[in-house]
């Protein structure tokens, strides 16, 4: 191969990497710049805040933020732990609230093969803008999780009044659960759906924290507008749930809202040598 042809190669090859980028990572304009002004131009690093900052008690409205992977089957051991270990790094950037990336414990899912989740916390939608148009996010991201990645799916919402601590304890379980509405549901099914995720905490007494609302970043939802996590002292607590007949019961009057769901299960690591799983 000439000289030509191979600086020609190394050029689309890093076009692609940048198409794929925008694909995955796609953001939305009222909240985020340009992808193209991210990657060019380096944004000073605001000032750190302390570690305990993300263990502080709330009760006040907060952003919630979900990634989904799906990790190709083909990704090494250390490549898996190179971008978890990039990705749970972000969680010392100081419009951080909470993060954790690790491994799921179960995805529920039969229509996704989601492999791994990335869960943090933010105070307002513009430090989630802030997070997102980071350096060492967009770093970590064209990096480490482009090259492994086959899919994703990203939401985000506006969770009011945690109650609780804003951090999530190592050893907890968690369950994240999407929902798709069918066509034309009404916004009063939409709201019914909503207070039926609601009502579940008082319905089980497992259930520490819980959280839903829509998600207000729909480029990478894949059509999912409800969105809700769970939060469980830890595993056994999370698997007694199966068991509940009346929040069976209480999801019953909803299900003919409903056209599609996701639902996965994650332990949050103990330490982070165990977030590859």
């Amino acid at each position: 191969m000439c000289i030509y042809q191979k600086k020609k190669t190394q050029t689309d090859s890093r076009s692609l990497t940048n198409q794929k980028t925008e694909m995955l990572y796609a953001t939305t304009p009222q909240h985020f710049t340009s992808l193209t002004t991210h990657f060019t131009t380096r944004r000073p690093l605001l000032r750190r805040h302390s570690l305990s900052y993300t263990h502080t008690t709330m009760s006040t409205t907060t952003i919630e933020h979900i990634v989904l992977f799906n990790i190709k089957p083909t990704a090494t051991t250390t490549q898996l732990s190179t971008m978890l270990t990039s990705l749970n790094s972000l969680t010392t950037l100081p419009m951080v609230l909470h993060l954790s990336a690790g491994k799921l414990h179960k995805n529920r899912s039969s229509s996704f093969s989601f492999t791994h989740i990335l869960h943090s916390r933010y105070r307002t939608k513009q430090h989630l803008a802030d997070y997102s148009s980071h350096p060492d996010h967009l770093s970590a991201v064209r990096t480490t999780v482009l090259p492994i990645c086959d899919d994703l799916i990203a939401v985000d919402w506006v969770a009011e009044n945690l109650d609780g601590p804003i951090g999530v304890n190592p050893g907890s379980a968690i369950r994240v659960q999407l929902i798709k509405l069918k066509q034309d549901v009404e916004e009063e099914k939409k709201g019914e759906v909503i207070q039926v995720i609601s009502g579940l905490k008082g319905s089980f007494s497992g259930i520490e924290q819980l959280t839903v609302g829509e998600n207000f970043s729909p480029e990478r939802a894949k059509g999912f507008q409800i969105c809700s996590i769970g939060v469980f002292g830890g595993i056994h607590e999370l698997d007694s749930l199966e068991l509940n007949s009346e929040i069976g019961n209480k999801k019953d009057k909803v299900r003919d809202s409903i056209d599609s769901l996701v639902i996965v299960d994650y332990v949050v690591p103990l330490s982070p040598s165990n977030r590859s799983g």
